[in-house]
């Protein structure tokens, strides 16, 4: 088998944002050029689903500025996701590339070579995006997304309005949400609940 559902939680919900990862080049209000996949072919499928567990946003962006949006599979909420259909290599190189890696380097070859064989979750370093978990099985295919190994340890941080314009776009073009309902979402999110004003938030996430 050499494909993987990525679930992606954060602005990568935003196909044209998670291209960047794929085909490389810098999302629009971002701080960083992507190199890309070495194969930079697009998802071969994506659909839109929930999975059990919470959001997180915690850290400093090196890419949007405030806090990054983290998985918790131990939280008793559901999160919106949306998985992308896409080789095991590029799945490795996507990872690679959130832990500022190269494509096709060390990491994302050791990664390559354990990803189909995840069964809950498994830690290739103590980094922010370096704890691999699955979060379902589709059609015979892994379905799994990446974390930080605690993130309920996670010490909480606002994201910037950049970020949650991409994750805002992410849940209209997935499920159809619009800006109350997105607003709804996030603001019961640990990082930007009691950090961002209501109003503020359904202004900063309006298409």
């Amino acid at each position: 088998m050499n494909s993987i559902w990525y679930v992606a939680y954060g602005s990568n919900l935003a196909l044209s944002r998670f291209r960047c990862y794929v085909a490389g080049g810098r999302p629009k209000g971002g701080m960083r050029d992507y190199v890309g996949c070495r194969d930079p072919s697009d998802p071969a499928d994506v659909l839109s689903l929930q999975i059990p567990g919470g959001l997180v946003f915690s850290g400093e962006s090196k890419v949007w500025t405030g806090g990054s949006a983290f998985y918790d599979p131990y939280a008793v909420t559901r999160v919106a996701a949306r998985a992308y259909l896409i080789t095991t290599d590029q799945f490795a190189d996507v990872v690679a590339q959130e832990m500022r890696r190269p494509p096709g380097g060390p990491f994302a070859l050791a990664l390559s070579a354990v990803a189909q064989t995840v069964e809950t979750m498994h830690a290739m370093g103590p980094g922010r995006y370096e704890t691999i978990t699955r979060v379902g099985l589709r059609d015979g295919v892994p379905m799994l997304t990446m974390t930080h190994g605690e993130a309920a340890d996670l010490e909480p941080s606002a994201p910037s309005a950049a970020y949650l314009r991409w994750i805002a776009a992410g849940l209209r073009e997935a499920h159809g949400w619009n800006a109350s309902e997105i607003a709804d979402y996030l603001g019961a999110a640990v990082g930007v609940k009691g950090r961002w004003d209501r109003e503020e938030l359904v202004a900063a996430v309006v298409e």
